[in-house]
């Protein structure tokens, strides 16, 4: 174990060194030179004290900064926008929020628990810490007398952010709703964030161990997170699953990150009723475009989902896929198709709507907007599947392998949603793995995987010709004329690296069907 720890702290160390892609950065307003909108802005920055870290009794300190646009005052109050940062990053500097505040929008741009310069370490969003650290925030918010109130302690209020800075738009919204029956928050922008964050890191129970190891490379340069996550990083690349302390002396993830995300008010029947501009990243593979389709289903009311917009962009957080060999497409079609440029731009106009309530008009209104790897925009309601076809028997190697391309359907053909994959699975180890996705091609010899994703059908004892439904990554894609549709099965994945089968053997999975959501004309099956 000591052995396996010194080397992945190397490894996290170098990894940390070589991330490349992470999320859709904000762009600058360009309403004006930056030089002159800050002649114009009123900056203040502060910390304020939140709960101590536990078993210690001294308070911790969250510090942020205000941004006060020009004009603002008692007598002409303004929207308030909340921000913060994604993983190991820091509050927000003038020009990296400067559309909002030319909109004419004051910003609170906060360092999370654990980084920048507020104390303490990052418990990933949860409720018994930062849950106070942003409701203390709001609070801060609700008595600057510039800002405008809709009832005393009731602040006119937005948030934006990426990643983790989704993670806490939840978070704060929830638990309002939770201690103060209603969330506060007039709208949330959360981007490329999760759902369910176990579910997220370990899909299945398997960890996907180049995020891991990135995001605690982060994290290990600011000593950002409890010693005992670190711990688990180790215990699961060693056992090969997720930590849940059932192995005498080892760490249970599954109870540090139970209340970390939406999920968790979901399951207590909490839902938030105020309007959304979700964000999700079509190719991101820490939080996959599912995680954003369970957001927008699950953690919202109906209502809310007819005055808000789901934007699926290629991008998020984004790091090559070599094994088994994926796409890099960028870009994002669908908010300049709804709102006139990137999603920043499209962001400053939903908030006008929303928290001006200015008239401004939107295209797009209750429904999903994914963005192809070819540059297009294609609009859904419902991820579900909504086809099948037959594929008969996939089978793939363990351990080792090359990965196999079966047949699912030819172009031209448009799938935007959540497939999946049914069958009668026998896998005889222990632990044995297959990661599985969709993929385009002209043959199964060049086929790629959509948008970089594969997820795990995991089998951790023996089984023999037992029924199965193993979920596939969610997608946006057309096959176009010429090429085929692919199931792609492989022993190994580069996300997934060293979480592959302990023991050698074959996964087979007899009378496979997979369910296909099918978009529009382009939906004829050859």
């Amino acid at each position: 174990m000591r052995r396996t720890a010194a080397t992945l702290m190397t490894a996290l160390v170098a990894l940390a060194g070589t991330l490349t892609a992470g999320p859709v950065p904000a762009t600058a307003g360009t309403a004006e030179p930056a030089e002159r909108a800050a002649q114009r802005v009123t900056e203040r920055s502060g910390c304020l004290q939140s709960v101590p870290e536990p078993g210690e009794t001294a308070k911790v300190d969250i510090c942020y900064t205000i941004f006060k646009p020009a004009g603002a005052s008692r007598k002409r109050p303004v929207p308030m926008v909340m921000h913060s940062h994604g993983w190991g990053g820091s509050r927000a500097e003038l020009e990296e929020v400067q559309a909002f505040v030319d909109a004419g929008y004051g910003v609170l741009t906060f360092d999370q628990r654990g980084f920048g310069t507020s104390g303490g370490h990052a418990h990933v969003e949860d409720p018994r810490f930062e849950g106070h650290d942003v409701r203390r925030l709001v609070r801060l918010v609700a008595r600057l007398p510039w800002v405008e109130q809709d009832r005393p302690g009731d602040p006119r209020l937005g948030a934006i952010g990426g990643s983790y800075g989704g993670g806490y738009q939840y978070l704060a919204a929830f638990e309002l709703l939770r201690t103060r029956g209603r969330p506060l928050f007039d709208a949330l922008a959360p981007q490329i964030t999760w759902h369910d964050l176990s579910q997220s890191l370990a899909p299945d129970d398997v960890v996907r161990t180049e995020w891991a190891l990135a995001l605690s490379a982060i994290s290990l340069l600011s000593d950002a997170l409890p010693g005992t996550v670190y711990k688990a990083l180790v215990e699961g690349t060693v056992l090969g699953t997720w930590p849940d302390g059932s192995v005498p002396g080892t760490e249970d993830m599954v109870e540090f990150m139970r209340r970390n995300g939406p999920k968790w008010h979901v399951d207590h029947g909490r839902r938030l009723d105020i309007p959304m501009l979700l964000g999700q990243g079509t190719t991101d593979g820490l939080f996959p475009l599912e995680q954003g389709f369970q957001n927008w289903r699950k953690a919202m009311t109906a209502g809310a989902r007819k005055r808000s917009i789901f934007v699926g962009y290629n991008g998020g957080h984004v790091l090559p896929a070599i094994l088994p060999a994926g796409t890099g497409a960028t870009g994002d079609p669908c908010s300049r198709r709804l709102g006139g440029g990137d999603f920043e731009r499209l962001n400053v106009r939903f908030f006008d709507r929303v928290l001006k309530r200015d008239g401004t008009r939107l295209r797009g209104l209750g429904r999903m907007h994914l963005a192809t790897p070819s540059g297009t925009c294609t609009t859904i309601t419902s991820p579900r599947a909504n086809r099948t076809r037959a594929v008969g028997t996939v089978a793939t190697t363990t351990s080792v392998g090359a990965p196999v391309a079966v047949p699912v359907a030819a172009g031209p053909i448009r799938v935007a949603g959540t497939p999946y994959l049914t069958g009668k699975v026998t896998a005889p180890g222990v632990h044995n793995r297959a990661f599985l996705g969709l993929a385009i091609g002209t043959s199964p010899l060049d086929a790629r995987l959509v948008q970089n994703n594969v997820l795990p059908l995991h089998e951790p004892l023996p089984v023999e010709g037992k029924q199965r439904r193993v979920d596939l990554p969610s997608v946006a894609v057309d096959v176009p004329a010429g090429q085929h549709l692919y199931l792609l099965a492989t022993a190994v994945s580069d996300t997934f690296v060293a979480m592959g089968s302990r023991v050698p053997g074959v996964v087979t999975i007899e009378d496979a069907i997979v369910h296909l959501p099918v978009v529009g004309r382009r939906s004829a099956y050859r």
